[in-house]
């Protein structure tokens, strides 16, 4: 996909599309998240925006980025296949080839002539542009760079990596023959079990593939290497083997925002992979497999889970379930590809290591072997299971999940003390400094948690057990409500960290931006007026790069930005949702270093593409599912379809053009049918005509919901397409009407300009605090 063809289909889509709902293939019945769709469900133009490969088992590189050295026709490659032609490379020769998009898998080469008995390609992979070179980018914080990995070439024909070693994202692949032939010692991929000091069935996980070094790799001196092809299999997202085939589709008057929402759907693509292909992490890894990989190696052959995929943090690394990531990720799946079955993979890799007294742990495999543990992450796991209920009515394995679900939801509901608040015994999050004591976010995502667990036992499972509770969680969930207050800053307009030295007047007084958002997320405060002045002053922190994590000095996480944007709806501020959208997204998308395609973990306040939580900039993540918040929220809360009951059989549709947009629609579909709206800006024909916005809405047949549109509130029965008009300048005067009305009396309104972004300082390092809060150790989140 060219980048411009989705610039041109905004072009043409504001002109020519936005006037009918989409042709939907699936009108009338759902959809199966065990047997995904082989075709786009919405097709139409906005299909050139998706970033996803057309055939993911043969991804050529798009141009040449650098040559150096000893290289003779470095184009070559590029040529189409039957050309004749090939790139041939010698000892000190390299050239960095790039590729349209952030990609992942085993990199092929199609020789055409060798010399030499065994010639040596050193491979060097980077997502970002800042580390192509003779040296990977890092995926593990032991050294600054990986090492290169050395493909033995023996033969004419076509050379693969082997499957062990794919790499999880990159867009720069760089290919060299070193002046000097390997050492034996430096061949650290060509590998052998039998190096393993015990036998693997002594492993407490036999079914892993532990990986050693081999003492004998052999070589001949580098020569010549000819290249006819080079093309990447792609082994990410295998749940479908047509990666183009979305069940979502999102399409609005900013390019830049369509950008936003198909990178995001890239992203958890690409961080969907198969359990077999799992963590990065080495020296964790090392606990179970007892590898003998050196500082600096890599390999993507650890089995995570029992399944076909999962979804998991970072395609690069860590490629584990991380329960943060998967907040902002599994809405974000079900409403772009619908690859639930990824979803309910890593939720059953979590709750299989479920400890003794409830606890869950901090990640899936290879943690949960020591006590591994997160307050907020074990949280995240009980919202994941609501998320998979509400998208799949799964009920089956709710069921069977259950037992263990309340045995979790006990544990933290057990730490809420006669204070009203979350007493916080582990300090892991997500990497952020200061998780103690009684705390902001946790406290308010175990309220979020209470709510749900609420609905879940009485409105899903009817569960005796529980409704024994109610009386209780209930009590609880209204002392914590009053509780909160001890956190409020009447002077500052925010909750501070905690009771302590974080806290309000505290020698470390934080005002957390996690902890602020979820406050209004989880619905906890009942004060409207509070609601919009936490939302306002969030917003009042934004520098020119996006919003800062006090929590976290230096750093800007769309992680927690991604809660800042529900936050910012919840408090009924779309316009700064979106603006915060276009703000930091779009850095990460056009910003020096990044991918231009997916969405980085995190990065400095300055903008560089350093993630202040790791020394070496290298190691940063730039395709991580808990990055990838707009492409939910806007189809949750722009769009506006919220679905209020397991597939949607009762919905809520409250869409919001903001000030920013002049239309904007999208849909997904669910095992009940398809969900669309379609919102535009226009005006009564004729002289002096008034401005009106224009709704269509489409929703299953076996459903009911209720339309919020322009003050008024509306039931409606699913299956037929509805057509409402709010009269913008007629305060509350909203009608339906049939569609023929629609298309005699209204009118495009071209007369509607969009304002500019508010311009912003950068924000400014603090050095010694950057290096004060670097995390050294295998865990990550």
């Amino acid at each position: 996909m060219i980048l411009s063809d989705c610039f041109d289909y905004v072009l043409l889509a504001y002109h020519t599309v936005f006037h009918h709902l989409a042709p939907s293939l699936l009108s009338s019945v759902g959809i199966s998240h065990l047997s995904l769709p082989s075709q786009v469900v919405f097709p139409g133009p906005w299909e050139a925006c998706i970033r996803a490969p057309v055939n993911k088992s043969h991804i050529p590189p798009s141009k040449i980025w650098h040559v150096q050295g000893s290289v003779s026709a470095p184009g070559a490659v590029l040529d189409s296949p039957g050309s004749n032609s090939s790139t041939t490379i010698l000892p000190g020769g390299l050239v960095i080839f790039e590729f349209s998009e952030n990609i992942a898998g085993r990199a092929c080469f199609d020789i055409s002539s060798t010399s030499g008995s065994t010639t040596y390609l050193a491979l060097a992979y980077s997502e970002s542009p800042k580390f192509a070179g003779h040296l990977p980018d890092a995926t593990t914080d032991r050294q600054e760079r990986d090492l290169p990995l050395y493909l033995p070439i023996e033969r004419e024909g076509v050379t693969c990596v082997r499957p062990e070693f794919v790499r999880g994202a990159f867009k720069y692949l760089t290919v060299y023959i070193p002046k000097h032939p390997p050492k034996s010692k430096d061949i650290w991929s060509e590998t052998t079990s039998s190096s393993f000091s015990k036998p693997l069935d002594s492993h407490p996980d036999p079914y892993q593939n532990p990986l050693g070094l081999r003492d004998d790799a052999s070589h001949d001196e580098a020569r010549r290497i000819s290249i006819s092809s080079l093309y990447i299999n792609c082994t990410a997202f295998p749940s479908n083997p047509n990666p183009r085939a979305y069940t979502g589709y999102f399409s609005s008057s900013s390019p830049l925002l369509d950008r936003i929402w198909y990178s995001g759907a890239y992203t958890l693509q690409l961080t969907t992979i198969d359990p077999a292909e799992g963590s990065a992490l080495i020296d964790y890894n090392r606990r179970i497999d007892d590898n003998r990989s050196p500082q600096g190696s890599w390999y993507s052959n650890f089995t995570i889970a029992n399944g076909t995929a999962i979804t998991t943090d970072g395609a690069k690394r860590d490629r584990m379930a991380y329960p943060g990531d998967m907040a902002i990720a599994v809405p974000g799946i079900a409403v772009s590809t619908y690859d639930m079955v990824a979803v309910r993979t890593a939720l059953d890799s979590l709750f299989l290591r479920q400890y003794d007294d409830g606890a869950l742990p901090y990640a899936g495999l290879p943690m949960g072997y020591e006590g591994e543990f997160s307050d907020t992450y074990h949280l995240h796991t009980l919202l994941g299971v609501w998320n998979y209920i509400i998208f799949t009515n799964d009920i089956p394995w709710l069921r069977s999940h259950w037992s263990a679900y309340i045995k979790a939801f006990e544990y933290s509901l057990a730490k809420v003390d006669l204070t009203g608040l979350l007493h916080v015994t582990s300090n892991n999050d997500w990497l952020r400094p200061g998780m103690t004591g009684h705390n902001l976010e946790a406290t308010s995502l175990m309220y979020h948690v209470l709510q749900h667990t609420i609905r879940i036992a009485s409105d899903i499972l009817n569960d005796p057990y529980a409704k024994d509770q109610f009386a209780r969680w209930k009590s609880i969930s209204e002392r914590m409500e009053h509780g909160i207050n001890i956190l409020w800053c009447e002077e500052k307009g925010l909750f501070g960290e905690n009771i302590g030295r974080r806290g309000c007047g505290g020698s470390a007084e934080t005002l957390p931006q996690d902890g602020n958002s979820w406050a209004l997320i989880s619905g906890i405060i009942a004060n409207r007026t509070r609601r919009h002045q936490i939302s306002t002053n969030l917003r009042h922190r934004w520098t020119k790069h996006g919003a800062p994590a006090p929590e976290f000095p230096n750093v800007i996480s769309p992680f927690a930005s991604s809660f800042e944007l529900l936050a910012h709806c919840a408090a009924g501020d779309h316009d700064a949702a979106v603006e915060l959208m276009e703000l930091m997204w779009g850095h990460m998308l056009d910003g020096e270093g990044f991918t231009n395609s997916t969405c980085a973990e995190g990065y400095r306040i300055d903008g560089d593409i350093q993630y202040p939580a790791y020394w070496s900039s290298a190691r940063n993540s730039h395709a991580h599912g808990w990055s990838t918040g707009p492409t939910m929220a806007l189809l949750t809360q722009i769009v506006g379809i919220t679905l209020e009951t397991p597939l949607g059989q009762r919905w809520t549709i409250e869409p919001h053009l903001t000030r920013w947009l002049g239309h904007v629609r999208g849909g997904f579909a669910t095992g009940l049918g398809v969900f669309e709206v379609v919102l535009r800006r226009m005006k009564v024909a004729g002289l002096g005509g008034g401005r009106v916005e224009v709704l269509d809405i489409e929703t299953p047949q076996r459903s009911e919901g209720t339309v919020v549109f322009g003050g008024a509130r509306m039931r409606v029965q699913g299956g037929k397409k509805r057509f409402i008009i709010r009269f913008v300048d007629e305060a509350r005067r909203v009608e339906e009407v049939p569609l023929g009305w629609m298309d005699r009396w209204l009118e495009d309104d071209v007369g509607w300009e969009r304002p500019k972004l508010q311009e912003r300082a950068a924000g400014v390092v603090d050095w010694k605090a950057l290096e004060e809060n670097y995390v050294v150790g295998p865990v990550d989140g």
